[in-house]
């Protein structure tokens, strides 16, 4: 929103999906280059600075304070993925990492006045597929491909078309339910702040003073609690189900 809008008060809510900054062709098919894109590859290139600065020149016995913090990071993954999954797979815990951060940091970008990534349901659906080819990957691998296929039937054959429909709605509701929240979270903020300065306009005030300080209260729940809470929800979503596919049928 510019800074003349608000001093205007709001007439209308503009709720829309990520802009296209930019878009071409390849083969006949249109790629469009959104801004979910674009801030998508400035926060890896963001968060691969920050982790390469904090192990630059480790130390086999920590006295600088970043290597002390990454430390801290790094065991405390450890220990969630122990204590929900099991030390046996903590193979998984650079995924559950990225995911966390890059979760928490696509959702603080509204802090900043940017879209945040994470109400991009292509975003959220993307980590989700990813988590469900894992949790197949894991089927397999415990109880071998005729295993995997056995387990559709399980408890009784008729169950099979229900089983399916279980499975392939995994991806859906993980992408569906952190992109609804924050999402929503948008949404309800536009449409109180819509109210805020329609309350100043109908007393006659100039400046929506209404809207100064109530819409930074709701940011601060939405963006930062809100944000953080969905992101621990998918990970912890990502681990039960992995784990629960390492279970022998």
């Amino acid at each position: 929103m510019k800074i003349s809008d608000f001093f205007r008060g709001t007439k209308e809510i503009d709720v829309k999906g990520p802009g296209v900054l930019t878009s071409f062709e390849v083969f006949g098919v249109t790629i469009n280059i959104t801004e979910t894109i674009v801030l998508g590859w400035l926060l890896i290139a963001v968060i691969t600075a920050v982790c390469i600065f904090m192990t630059h020149k480790m130390e086999k016995v920590p006295t600088k304070k970043r290597q002390i913090v990454a430390e801290w990071i790094v065991n405390t993954f450890h220990n969630l993925l122990d204590d929900t999954m099991g030390s046996q797979f903590r193979k998984f815990t650079p995924y559950v990492a990225t995911i966390f951060i890059f979760s928490i940091c696509g959702s603080f970008l509204s802090l900043f006045g940017l879209r945040p990534m994470t109400g991009d349901f292509n975003v959220t659906f993307s980590w989700a597929l990813i988590t469900f080819i894992m949790i197949q990957y894991t089927k397999i691998r415990t109880n071998g491909f005729l295993g995997y296929l056995k387990s559709f039937c399980a408890p009784f054959p008729v169950m099979l078309p229900m089983n399916i429909v279980s499975e392939v709605s995994t991806p859906i509701s993980m992408g569906f339910r952190h992109f609804g929240n924050v999402a929503g979270g948008m949404i309800i903020s536009s449409l109180i702040y819509f109210a805020l300065t329609g309350v100043s306009a109908a007393i006659g005030l100039s400046v929506p003073v209404f809207a100064i300080g109530i819409p930074a209260v709701l940011s601060a729940y939405f963006d930062l609690f809100s944000g953080f809470m969905q992101a621990f929800i998918f990970v912890m979503l990502t681990m039960i189900y992995i784990a629960s596919g390492a279970e022998k049928d």
